[in-house]
C-alpha cells in the first residue's frame, strides 16, 4: 500500500472514531422526559389518552418541542447542562380541545401524567332535536384461517427381499447385531400439485415382521412427498404405508367482537392479522354496517387507532355531537 493510501485510510479511520465519540457526547449531554398526557375525568376508566399534543417548556431548557402519539406518549428532550440549576421545570401542554396546562415536573427518571380538561362546546345540532341513538354495537372483521379439505388417500406396499439365516460376513447392510445379513426396501409417495400428505404410518404386514426395522423419518413431516424404508434381516417382509391426502387452502373467517363502552367512548382490541373491519350498529332501530376503512371514518363517530407492542391494534371511537348511547355508557 503506498504511503498516501495509507494517510488516507488513517484520517478515515480517525473521523470515524472521531463522530462516534461526538455522537456518544452528546447523547450523555441530553436528557429525556417521559410523560402521558390524558383527559381528566373522576372515572379511571374515562381518562383516554390523548394524541397531538404540544409539549414546550417554560424555561428554553428544552430542544424544541415534543407531540404525544396516539397512545398519549411524549419524550421531551433537554440540554442536560442547562438542567444543572433547575431540579424541576414548567412543561406547557397545549391543545385545542382542551384547557391549557403548564405543569410543574421533576427532571429525573419519574414518570410525568398530564391530566387535561376537555374544553366544552355547544354542540353544532340544534338542540331541539332528539338525539339519534347507537344501539347493540358490534365490530366485526376477517381474518385468513388456513383450512384443509380431504381429496382421499395414498397406499402403496413394498417389500425388503431378503433371505434368512445369512450370515453377515461384511455384507453392506446387516442386522442390528451385525450376526446377519439384511435387505431393504422402500417406497415413495407424491400427493399431486398443491397437495400435501397427512397422518402418514407405516407398518409390516406380512413376512417374519419381528425381524425388521421400519425408518419413519420421512414420514414426520407434512409436504407433498413421504418416503419410508424397512430392512428385513430374515426373509423377505413386506410392508405398506398409508397417508390421507389434503389440499391447504386459506378462507376468510368473519369474527364479531363486542367493544367495551365508557362514557361516549367505544373501545376494542383487534390482532394484527385483522381485515376488513366494520362496525355493526342500530341508527334509530334500523340496522346498518359501517365500514371503518383505513381512514377509521364514522359518520357517528370520530376514530384513532394505535398499534401495541405486540402488533395488536387498539381503536377508540368517540360519539360526535348529536348522537347517543341507547343505554348510556358505562
Amino acid at each position: 500500500m503506498s504511503p498516501g493510501k495509507k494517510l488516507l485510510l488513517v484520517i478515515l479511520l480517525a473521523a470515524t472514531v472521531a463522530s462516534f465519540l461526538w455522537v456518544r457526547n452528546l447523547k450523555r449531554q441530553i436528557i429525556t422526559l417521559t410523560g402521558a398526557v390524558i383527559s381528566e375525568n373522576p372515572d379511571p376508566r374515562k381518562e383516554l389518552p390523548i394524541a397531538g399534543v404540544v409539549i414546550t417548556d417554560a424555561e428554553g431548557l428544552g430542544e424544541g418541542r415534543a407531540v404525544s402519539d396516539s397512545s398519549g406518549l411524549f419524550l421531551f428532550r433537554m440540554r442536560r447542562r442547562l438542567l444543572r440549576q433547575h431540579p424541576e421545570i414548567t412543561l406547557r401542554f397545549r391543545h385545542p380541545d382542551y384547557e391549557p396546562l403548564d405543569l410543574r415536573v421533576k427532571v429525573s427518571n419519574n414518570i410525568s401524567v398530564a391530566t387535561l380538561v376537555p374544553i366544552l362546546r355547544t354542540p353544532p345540532h340544534d338542540q331541539n332535536v332528539p338525539a339519534q341513538v347507537i344501539a347493540n354495537v358490534v365490530v366485526r372483521y376477517s381474518i385468513k384461517t388456513a383450512t384443509e379439505v380431504n381429496v382421499g388417500s395414498a397406499v402403496r406396499t413394498f417389500e425388503a427381499i431378503n433371505a434368512g439365516n445369512t450370515p453377515c460376513n461384511g455384507a453392506p447392510l446387516c442386522s442390528p447385531d451385525g450376526r446377519w445379513k439384511a435387505g431393504r426396501g422402500s417406497a415413495s409417495l407424491d400427493a399431486g400439485a398443491g397437495n400435501e400428505f397427512r397422518n402418514a404410518r407405516a407398518s409390516c404386514i406380512a413376512g417374519p415382521c419381528p425381524f425388521t426395522r421400519i425408518d419413519t423419518s420421512g414420514l414426520e413431516h407434512d409436504g407433498r412427498t413421504i418416503t419410508v424404508s424397512a430392512i428385513s434381516w430374515s426373509n423377505t417382509a413386506t410392508f405398506l404405508v398409508e397417508a390421507e391426502v389434503v389440499h391447504p387452502m386459506a378462507s376468510d373467517v368473519v369474527r364479531n367482537l363486542y367493544p367495551v363502552i365508557f362514557g361516549d367512548t367505544l373501545n376494542f382490541t383487534l390482532p394484527h392479522a385483522a381485515e376488513g373491519v366494520s362496525i355493526q350498529a342500530d341508527l334509530n332501530g334500523q340496522t346498518i354496517i359501517f365500514p371503518l376503512g383505513p381512514a377509521l371514518v364514522l359518520s357517528w363517530a370520530g376514530c384513532n387507532a394505535r398499534t401495541n407492542p405486540d402488533q395488536t391494534r387498539v381503536y377508540r371511537c368517540e360519539l360526535k355531537p348529536g348522537f347517543r348511547w341507547q343505554n348510556g355508557g358505562a
